[in-house]
């Protein structure tokens, strides 16, 4: 049975979480790292755009500055998410493309790497699906969204699980008009999303959600995984490229 690592929950700027990822994937293409999981949650807060946006167009830049809401632009695609410290544990699944349990098709991959949030989320006792494109749905409700990449013979997989909800926020930190954030559209948010808090009636501790989405992915992908933590040479460059890229304004303002 596989071993890959699984990098324990841990809390970081917008511009570091990013760059963390794309080290580990550098070394996992390099041959220098295991197969790897990560958790992970932002602090302070954040917006993170995909590859393909344009920042100015998706996010309200002076709010996010007033606020101390972090901003920064993602290697995979997707729309603009707001990631909030206290209600969402992050995701990464870094591996080898040429893994034979994963479908060379992206799409085809999304629910097989999906599954492991779905374990986990069944656990709780939650009635967890995924639907395409590369959603999680509890009750029909979306609880994960989720972004991939394939670069260097190696793919990146991150995601969202919400534990709890700040829609006001959210529609503030993102470019929503004013005059469009209204009870009613906050109820309509709240008929398409939903929160482990709302299901449960109760959050769990953050590292119990981690804990139980790593045994998912050990049962979705047939793995064992064990508590290791970033090597000097990934933490070198995770640094360099939080100052060179994840924090300039030719990365994020490049659209």
């Amino acid at each position: 049975m596989d071993r890959w690592r699984a990098l324990s929950l841990e809390a970081h700027s917008a511009h570091r979480n990013m760059a963390i990822d794309e080290a580990v994937l550098r070394h996992v293409s390099s041959g220098k790292a295991p197969n790897t999981i990560r958790f992970y949650r932002w602090h302070p807060s954040a917006v993170s755009i995909g590859y393909f946006q344009s920042l100015q167009e998706e996010v309200d830049v002076d709010y996010c500055g007033q606020s101390g809401i972090g901003i920064v632009r993602r290697i995979t695609g997707g729309g603009a998410v707001y990631h909030d410290f206290k209600g969402e544990v992050t995701y990464s699944v870094i591996l080898r493309e040429r893994d034979s349990r994963i479908p060379s098709d992206i799409l085809a991959s999304y629910p097989v790497l999906c599954e492991g949030i779905v374990g986990g989320l069944r656990s709780f006792g939650l009635t967890a699906e995924f639907r395409p494109i590369n959603d999680i749905l509890v009750n029909g409700r979306k609880i994960s969204g989720n972004a991939q990449t394939r670069r260097q013979g190696v793919i990146l997989q991150h995601g969202t699980i919400l534990l709890d909800l700040d829609i006001s926020t959210m529609f503030r930190a993102l470019k929503v008009p004013k005059e469009k954030i209204s009870d009613k559209m906050i109820k309509a948010v709240e008929e398409r999303v939903t929160s482990v808090k709302r299901e449960l009636g109760s959050s769990p501790p953050f590292e119990d959600v981690a804990e139980r989405v790593r045994k998912g992915f050990e049962d979705a992908l047939r793995i064992e995984t064990y508590e290791g933590s970033l090597t000097d040479s990934e933490e070198s460059v995770a640094r360099g490229l939080e100052e060179s890229k994840y924090r300039s304004r030719d990365w994020n303002y490049r659209r």
